[in-house]
């Protein structure tokens, strides 16, 4: 029994200064044991075989039975191993495993593997030298001062546990937390560590998420979490739709389409629609259709385009056996993209870059007059000669009420200037229109007919004025000159009322209030042009419907107009044509677009005119016209007939 705690005695004095030493120290003292293969083992079993071979030490010293000593080794051996095998069982553990279990797991270890040695002490005692009943006593007291040393080592192991422990390079997984740096293994090993928003993953077969003043960082590896493929996936699935995100973080509509050498191209023109996102070429008119060429955004913004320009470019052609984009899905990705650009406003691309914006432009009185007579026989047109004469850059309304005849006098406007002013861009907008007026429009006048017909959407009527605006303004920048007929404004500020949303502030008749700035806005283009070009807008202007909403409209516009021709509804239903009101129709400053004794003609001829009821003017007006053969002769014979003196006429 003496013997006995004394070896026990001897072996758990190492096993103490064996547990306080690092890894280091206690390879050190593996390589002057003579151990080999200490390179890749545990802390646990360096402990082990070091305490293994200086009770081996021990015991070949005080024994001269090698076939005793034999039999505790032999036994000593499955323990080691089946303690390293469940060591690495728990090194594969999952990384969910809580704190408690991995640290009984670690020191369960030990205390397994110090039983080999307590196995080995006892039998330093010669075999063969003691009776059989007193090898059985012996054996029986070594049992139970083996598990009393067992029990103490288990508990002592325990306490040790409470100190510093370190994870091994390989393999090995725990996490430990102490208010600040975390170390992880570099192979094989998993784990989310979390310290103040970093997140960090290994580069072999690792990942784990580290956060740290919020920056993240992703290594290489070739292995990936569920969840970070998911992503991945996410990722993919997204690509070119909603956000518009290319591959590479571009965005979807700034990629140039690549141009292959077997690649058919086909010439396309048409009218450029930029929109919020996108920009669409309309080849078949100012409304979208199915044969529409989608423009890249980065090419509108690399060659200064702008709504309204009129380009000539191509596009690919489908090859054999592809779909045309045509009979796809309906979706922008449907059209065929842009893939060159020859011409901008019948110029070079190069040039529409320099344009100098329709707002900078500085706007001027109309000062050279658009002359409307043509034929004796079109009275119509002589009538507004003299009494709202129209000059370029004018703003004029043509107030009427319905059944009044504003469509033939449009008609006739329309004919007038393509007969005398060949060289103006003559653009006529019908918005929710009657379709036998829009052929009957389309056949009669010689210009740009742009049409949306009443059974249309009001998004529709919108559209096809705000571009055919944008396109007028395009032919203003280049110095032309542009007449604009518009029927009618009150329509067109509905389909704003029906097509804008609601601001929440609601006028008289139901108009809202943010539902009347875009007509303004196309009303308000027409101005004279110092540099050069003028913007003519004549646009109708319903009365007298018993809506309160057509009221409301009319005053918004009533005072914008630098020019008003107004019809009566009395003298046409009295068959009276043109029904011009004479009175109240006028054009502002109008010196500046008549001579000096046309003026003071014209002023004789109002006196006259003012004198007489509105039908009783108009009919004298008419048969006097009638007798002339031009509007010259006319104002001759009211100078030698007329009896009404100036205040500057000479005595």
């Amino acid at each position: 029994m003496t013997d006995t705690t004394g070896a026990v005695a001897q072996a758990r004095a190492p096993r103490s200064g064996l547990a306080a030493m690092n890894v280091a120290e206690l390879k050190g003292v593996a390589s002057k044991l003579g151990i080999t293969g200490t390179t890749k083992m545990r802390k646990d079993d360096l402990v082990s075989a070091i305490a293994a071979r200086q009770s081996g030490n021990a015991a070949a010293g005080a024994t001269s039975a090698p076939a005793a000593t034999a039999t505790p080794e032999a036994g000593a051996s499955p323990a080691q191993g089946g303690a390293t095998r469940r060591t690495r069982a728990r090194a594969s553990a999952p990384v969910t495993t809580a704190r408690p279990s991995a640290e009984s797991s670690v020191s369960a270890a030990p205390a397994a593997t110090d039983a080999a040695p307590a196995r080995v002490e006892p039998d330093s005692a010669p075999a063969a030298a003691a009776p059989a009943g007193e090898r059985q006593e012996r054996q029986e007291r070594q049992e139970r001062t083996s598990r009393y040393d067992r029990r103490d080592r288990q508990q002592q192991g325990d306490r040790q546990q409470q100190g510093d422990r370190q994870q091994n390079s390989q393999g090995q997984q725990g996490d430990r937390q102490q208010q600040g740096d975390r170390q992880q293994n570099s192979q094989g090993q998993q784990g989310d560590r979390q310290q103040q928003g970093d997140r960090q993953q290994n580069s072999q077969g690792q990942q784990g998420d580290r956060q740290q003043q919020g920056n993240r960082y992703d290594d290489d590896g070739d292995s990936r979490s569920g969840r970070r493929r998911s992503r991945q996936r996410s990722r993919d699935r997204k690509r070119g739709r909603g956000t518009g995100l290319a591959p590479s973080g571009q965005e979807l509509s700034e990629q140039d389409v690549h141009i292959s050498e077997d690649d058919v191209l086909v010439p396309v023109a048409g009218i450029l629609d930029v929109l919020d996102n996108y920009a669409f070429v309309r080849t078949s008119g100012y409304l979208p259709g199915p044969n529409d060429v989608y423009v890249p955004l980065g090419m509108v913004r690399r060659q200064g385009l702008r709504k309204g320009d009129a380009v000539t470019g191509a596009v690919k052609a489908p090859r054999d056996g592809e779909v045309p984009p045509a009979a796809q899905g309906n979706n922008r990705a449907k059209f065929n993209p842009l893939v060159r650009l020859d011409t901008v406003n019948g110029a070079n691309p190069e040039l529409a870059k320099n344009r100098v914006e329709f707002s900078k432009l500085t706007p001027l009185y109309p000062q050279e007059r658009l002359r409307l007579e043509t034929t004796p026989g079109v009275l119509t047109t002589r009538i507004i000669d003299l009494v709202s004469p129209i000059g370029k850059g004018q703003r004029g309304l043509i107030v009427s009420p319905p059944k009044a005849g504003k469509t033939l006098i449009l008609q006739a406007i329309a004919n007038a200037i393509s007969t005398n002013n060949p060289e103006v861009h003559l653009m006529v907008v019908l918005v929710d229109e009657r379709p036998e007026e829009v052929t009957d429009m389309q056949r009669t006048v010689k210009g740009e007919v742009i049409a949306s017909t009443f059974d249309r959407p009001a998004d529709d009527h919108t559209t096809i004025a705000e571009l055919a605006i944008e396109r007028a303004k395009r032919l203003v920048e280049l110095g032309h000159d542009v007449v604009v007929l518009l029927d009618s404004i009150t329509r067109l500020g509905r389909a704003y009322n029906l097509a804008a949303p609601a601001s929440g502030r609601i006028l008289s008749g139901g108009v809202d209030s943010s539902a009347l700035y875009p007509p303004k806005k196309f009303f308000g283009a027409a101005r004279n042009i110092e540099e050069g070009g003028s913007l003519t807008i004549l646009a109708t202007a319903l009365v007298e419907t018993g809506s309160k909403m057509d009221e409301v409209i009319f005053e918004e516009f009533k005072g914008t107009g630098n020019m008003e021709l107004r019809l009566s509804r009395q003298l046409a239903d009295r068959r009276v044509f043109p029904a011009v009101d004479v009175n109240p129709s006028g054009t502002r400053r109008e010196e500046i677009l008549m001579g000096a004794e046309e003026l003071k003609i014209m002023w004789k001829l109002r006196r006259v005119l003012s004198a007489l009821d509105p039908q009783q003017a108009i009919e004298l007006l008419i048969d006097r016209l009638k007798k002339t053969k031009g509007n010259v002769e006319f104002l001759v014979q009211v100078q030698r007939t007329s009896s009404i003196k100036l205040d500057d006429d000479d005595d």
